[in-house]
Order: C-alpha cells, then sequence, then structure tokens
C-alpha cells in the first residue's frame, strides 16, 4: 500500500510492481442540476478527478446507483447515459456496477486506474516556494444551489455545467509532463478546505492570493445574495478557524474560498524554477491555469 489513510489522500493507491501502481477511489451525490444526462456526466467527472489528482490514468469503473422506483426509468437510461459517455471520453471501461432503491438518486463511480509509482502525486509534496495552480474556476456551489431556488440566470448555469463536466485529464497530463508531485482536486471541501489538507499533510503553510482566483460567471453575484449550499457554511465552521483572512476582506469572497464544488479543478504545486515553462506550455495545451497562491513555511492558510 502506497497511498491509504496515513495520511488520507484522494485515492488509495497499491504496488503491482516496481513500474505500476493501482489507484482505487469511488465518489458518488445526489443531483446537482436537473438534467439527468448532465447530471450523469458530472458525476462521472467528478469521480474520475481523483484519478488524475494522484497522477493517474483512468482505466476501469463500476457504476453506483441508488434511484427511487417510482421515477421513470428513462431518467436513469439517461443518467447511465452521461456516465457512460463522459467515460468513453476519458478512454474508461465502464463495466457494470451495483443499483439500489432509494428515497433519493444518487450516482457516481468507483474508478480504478494506473500509475508509475514514481510519478505519483499526493497531498504530501508541496514544498516551500511553490506555485499554487488552479486548472478550473470556482463557484459551482453557489450556482447550482442558486439553480436549485429557480434563482440562477440561464447562461451561469450552463456555464457551471461546461466546467463541471470536463474532465481533468489534460490538466493531469500538463502536471505529469513537468514531473509535479504535489496535488490534490478541489470537491467538496472548497479551496482552503482541500488547501488546509494539503497543507497539513505537507507540513507547510500556504498563501492565497484572492485578486488571482478565478470565479466562474454569476458566482460573485449569487455569493452576494448569499445562495451558499450548507455544505459551504459546513466548510468554514471546520476549516475557518485555521484560515487567516486580510483585514477588508468582504464575507462574500471569502466565502466563494470556501465554496464546495463539484468536479473542480486540480490544485498543482508548481516549483518556482517551472513557472514559465509550465505556463507556457499550458498555453500550447490550450489548458486553462491560474497562479492562486504560493506554499510557504509554517502552517494554516493565510488569505490575502
Amino acid at each position: 500500500m502506497l497511498v491509504g489513510l496515513n495520511p488520507a489522500d484522494d485515492a488509495a493507491v497499491y504496488r503491482l510492481g516496481p513500474d505500476q501502481a493501482l489507484i482505487v477511489t469511488t465518489d458518488f451525490f445526489t443531483p446537482v442540476v436537473d438534467t439527468p444526462y448532465e447530471y450523469g456526466a458530472i458525476a462521472a467527472a467528478n469521480s474520475l478527478s481523483d484519478v488524475y489528482a494522484m497522477g493517474g490514468r483512468p482505466i476501469l469503473a463500476l457504476n453506483i446507483v441508488a434511484f427511487p422506483p417510482q421515477l421513470p426509468p428513462e431518467i436513469l437510461t439517461e443518467i447511465l447515459r452521461g456516465g457512460a459517455e463522459k467515460a468513453r471520453d476519458a478512454g474508461v471501461v465502464i463495466a457494470g456496477g451495483h443499483t439500489v432503491q432509494d428515497k433519493e438518486p444518487k450516482y457516481g463511480l468507483a474508478a480504478i486506474g494506473l500509475v508509475h509509482p514514481d510519478r505519483l502525486m499526493t497531498k504530501t509534496g508541496a514544498r516551500p516556494g511553490d506555485w499554487l495552480v488552479l486548472t478550473k474556476p470556482l463557484g459551482t456551489g453557489v450556482i447550482t444551489t442558486a439553480g436549485k431556488q429557480e434563482k440562477a440566470k440561464p447562461e451561469h448555469l450552463a456555464g457551471a455545467i461546461a466546467w463541471m463536466t470536463r474532465l481533468n485529464d489534460r490538466a493531469c497530463v500538463l502536471a505529469q509532463e513537468f514531473e509535479l508531485r504535489g496535488a490534490t482536486d478541489i470537491t467538496g471541501y472548497g479551496l482552503l478546505g482541500h488547501g488546509i489538507e494539503m497543507a497539513e499533510a505537507s507540513g507547510v503553510g500556504i498563501e492565497i492570493d484572492l485578486k488571482a482566483v478565478p470565479f466562474m460567471e454569476g458566482a460573485k453575484e449569487y455569493a452576494a445574495a448569499w445562495l451558499f449550499p450548507g455544505g459551504t457554511h459546513d466548510n468554514r465552521a471546520y476549516f475557518g478557524p485555521r484560515v487567516n483572512a486580510a483585514v477588508g476582506i468582504a464575507d462574500p469572497d471569502l466565502m466563494l474560498l470556501f465554496d464546495s464544488q463539484t468536479s473542480g479543478g486540480l490544485l498543482l504545486c508548481v516549483p518556482a524554477s517551472k513557472r514559465e515553462a509550465f505556463e507556457k506550455r499550458a498555453a500550447e495545451m490550450e489548458q486553462a491555469v491560474w497562479f492562486v497562491g504560493r506554499v510557504m513555511e509554517g502552517e494554516g492558510i493565510q488569505v490575502a
């Protein structure tokens, strides 16, 4: 066992031999959008993201489904189709799965990937001086909550869906090309929660530059209206004591850094010596990257 619960990471990793290790992960959740097909695609992309966050290539997955028997089976068909087509985009075979009855729909994948043991990326890989790079903007939690309350503009919801259905495969390839070793993906705990996990696992501190953090269209509008999901409030209550925010930062802006994300981007640690080449290569690959902070000596997170 190369990665398990000590410390916990985005997936378990088991060495098969000197040149190959197995990545195993699972994730599933209730609908974040009303359209079954897009819900399935988002859930699949989210599940596969943990494999990419470990530096691996996903190869195989199993469906995990809970479905109310009173709903039309056509809805389930569309959910599974969305997941299957997103998995196909990733080069992943879905080889079955398991379905149970439940009061609320739930869908996700148990995913398996491969990685060379020496090219593994983990939360323990952050080093002082590294740049922190984010590969997707933030805002899915507040935007989808606004959507559930019928307060989101269609174009804002469509933009969030486009980001949530985007795979992190290209970002993973970029990270491996530059031999990065520190990474995680930004999902339910938000940028600050997952940042704290990385900082504590690596024994470092982190500084986030709020002005450099990208947000999806509409995110700040709905944040100002305080349309955050329950998970965002939980994140702030739990991780907040370890975050030191500069005086003058507006509360809605800080909350967006705690916002619970679905199928978010990767958070990568890029050595300062590689920044220029990394940024150039990302542009060549048409992979979005934002330099949102630095890894520092110390502990906790500073937001400036």
